[in-house]
């Protein structure tokens, strides 16, 4: 039966009421389903399954696939056959295109995440409808009630999108979209761009005045300062941070602030729709379209109560670039009992996500403060980079490491990377930053990840 939008969200809202067993049953249906349309149209995963059996409704039973390897083979990797890393390329090389469809079929988001790998991710239509289900029948119906509505409609359902602009990103992907889509939606959808220096940022919002927002967690957080300090004014009905990890104390804070609900989604680019966060601040899985495995360093499950090292994905909706068994990098804890909101879906917590702002001073001594995903939004949309990563080394100055694509002319890339930055601190009077190009390449922490933006201890 072909899965439409209005079948998804009645079976959406179905399966939870049906509880546990029955969505574990979809998931053992939907996982046997997704290998098996892998086996038969992927190259990459017709040769890594050859020894499987003809059916798998466990995941244990599959090998783990990381971003290097599946970016290494794209063009195997991906189902449909028109589908090319140079075509994926030159399309993600413009910027005019986001918010379009690659190939007039599938939606494209790039992400270079905290592996060293740049990723280009393709999302079938039936992977956007999922994600939209999830989102209004279990997200939001969970997070607002009644009175919540009416309050978002009498703010004119106003809702601020801060998020990295001028690269295909998913969230600017996803807004864009969303704004293009109706004349309802371009009044109704703004999206603020993270590089906006925070003053002018502000003003814009007390303009906008949104009845819901959402953004990054670390720019959320100087949006609450801002708050506090008087000089945003604005009544939010829900604050949404998202892709990056918050402090329990943090999250007391800005509900205070904003006098709001704040909630949480769980996601990445390789799946929107991991989890979402109930009143105990616990995540819960969708389990009937996404699988996750708490692990150790080899690869070993980690019980429920035990922090993982790692966590292993299986996206159950996108089949034009399946995600299964997929090394995600995030550390997880699984919670062991039911959580007393009542929810059924498997609880998580999330750790490994937090971003630290960075900190500097003007010439006249004033707080300057940044957060890290926009500088490196701005290096990760430069062409010619396989990975970076910007060390703040003194108070006035950073320290920017590079490790080029093979074909990438290195004198070109870093008069681009330091012109970008360059702009980035004079917008907010910081001319007087030193920016430092490094001998040395980007270098791993001890859980072997590269961290891309590195504050002053």
């Amino acid at each position: 039966m072909s899965e439409n939008f209005l079948w998804l969200l009645f079976d959406t809202w179905r399966a939870r009421r049906q509880g546990l067993a029955e969505i574990e049953r979809r998931q053992r249906t939907r996982l046997a389903e997704m290998v098996a349309f892998a086996r038969a149209n992927s190259p990459y995963y017709r040769e890594l399954y050859e020894d499987l059996p003809e059916r798998v409704e466990d995941t244990s039973l599959l090998p783990i696939t990381s971003k290097k390897d599946l970016m290494a083979h794209l063009n195997d990797w991906a189902t449909d056959r028109e589908v090319t890393i140079e075509k994926a390329r030159a399309f993600v090389d413009k910027p005019d295109l986001i918010g379009e469809r690659f190939l007039d079929k599938y939606t494209v988001a790039t992400t270079s995440g905290t592996t060293g790998t740049r990723g280009i991710f393709l999302l079938d239509d039936r992977n956007i409808a999922v994600n939209n289900a999830l989102t209004f029948a279990r997200m939001m119906s969970t997070w607002l009630n009644a009175g919540d509505v009416i309050r978002i409609l009498k703010h004119g359902g106003r809702w601020a999108m801060v998020t990295a602009t001028g690269g295909h990103f998913l969230s600017s992907v996803i807004a864009t979209r969303v704004r293009q889509s109706s004349r309802l939606g371009s009044k109704a959808f703004q999206i603020f761009s993270v590089y906006t220096p925070m003053s002018e940022l502000v003003a814009k919002l007390n303009l906008f005045r949104p009845a819901m927002i959402l953004g990054y967690a670390s720019v959320i957080a100087l949006l609450a300062d801002e708050q506090e300090a008087r000089r945003l004014n604005i009544n939010p009905v829900l604050v949404q941070p998202a892709g990056e990890g918050i402090p329990a104390g943090e999250y007391d804070r800005i509900a205070k602030a904003f006098n709001a609900k704040v909630r949480e989604a769980y996601s990445a680019t390789e799946c929107g729709f991991i989890a979402y966060s109930c009143e105990y601040r616990w995540l819960h899985i969708n389990s009937d379209w996404v699988i996750l495995e708490p692990v150790d360093v080899d690869y070993q499950p980690v019980p429920p109560g035990q922090q993982s090292h790692t966590v292993l994905i299986s996206n159950l909706a996108n089949k034009v670039q399946p995600i299964l068994r997929y090394d995600l990098g995030d550390n997880i804890l699984m919670r062991p009992d039911s959580c007393p909101c009542g929810n059924p879906l498997p609880a998580i917590r999330v750790q490994g996500r937090a971003a630290d702002v960075l900190t500097f001073s003007t010439d006249r001594g004033e707080k300057v403060t940044i957060a890290p995903l926009v500088f490196g939004t701005i290096v990760d949309r430069i062409p010619g980079i396989e990975r970076f990563q910007i060390v703040q080394t003194t108070s006035t100055n950073l320290r920017v490491r590079l490790h080029l694509e093979t074909e990438a002319d290195p004198e070109r890339v870093w008069q681009v990377v330091h012109s970008e930055i360059e702009h980035l601190l004079s917008q907010r009077k910081l001319d007087h930053i030193t920016i430092e190009r490094a001998e040395e390449s980007p270098e791993q922490s001890p859980g072997g990840k590269y961290r891309e933006i590195i504050p002053l201890s």
